[in-house]
């Protein structure tokens, strides 16, 4: 009966931490989007690359372009840390002067992925973001918000592959 006991215990717990590890996302969850993409919004040319995944961390780089002139930069960092995957960001204009200030940036923490696509939640805010593969080799941005209960998404960048 002990054994039982024992056994039940054990494989409960083995159960619960992997669940714990699969709600913490991992950088196979999001690495997806490496790579070089190219997509357009509200006339702007945006330009994105995002690193293979390495050690604990993917980095990515933002260019958004209008009328042959550069709009805004973002760069992100999308570590792994001892609370999960998170995606951190700061903005800068032409100049590289920041949008945010010194120590702060747009922080994201993981939710939940599948085949393809890896969700995040915004902290201190009700925005959430996918990444997510299409068809067609297509790789979108959306950004979702509450609404009458559930969450809306609408594509904020729907990217297509430089490489």
């Amino acid at each position: 009966m002990k054994n039982k006991l024992f056994l039940f215990l054990f494989f409960l717990t083995v159960f619960f931490i992997d669940v714990k590890a699969q709600n913490s996302g991992t950088l196979s969850d999001i690495e997806f989007l490496s790579g070089h993409w190219e997509a357009t919004r509200n006339g702007n040319l945006v330009e994105a690359f995002w690193t293979e995944p390495e050690g604990d961390n993917i980095v990515g780089v933002v260019r958004i372009i209008g009328d042959g002139r550069a709009v805004l930069y973002e760069i992100f960092a999308i570590e792994m840390t001892d609370t999960g995957l998170e995606i951190k960001v700061k903005h800068f204009r032409p100049g590289l002067i920041g949008v945010e200030e010194k120590d702060e940036f747009d922080h994201y923490t993981f939710l939940e992925s599948s085949n393809g696509r890896a969700l995040f939640q915004k902290q201190g805010e009700d925005v959430r973001i996918s990444y997510e593969m299409r068809p067609e080799n297509k790789f979108a941005v959306a950004v979702g918000t509450p609404a009458n209960g559930e969450w809306k998404f609408e594509d904020f960048w729907l990217f297509s592959p430089l490489d």
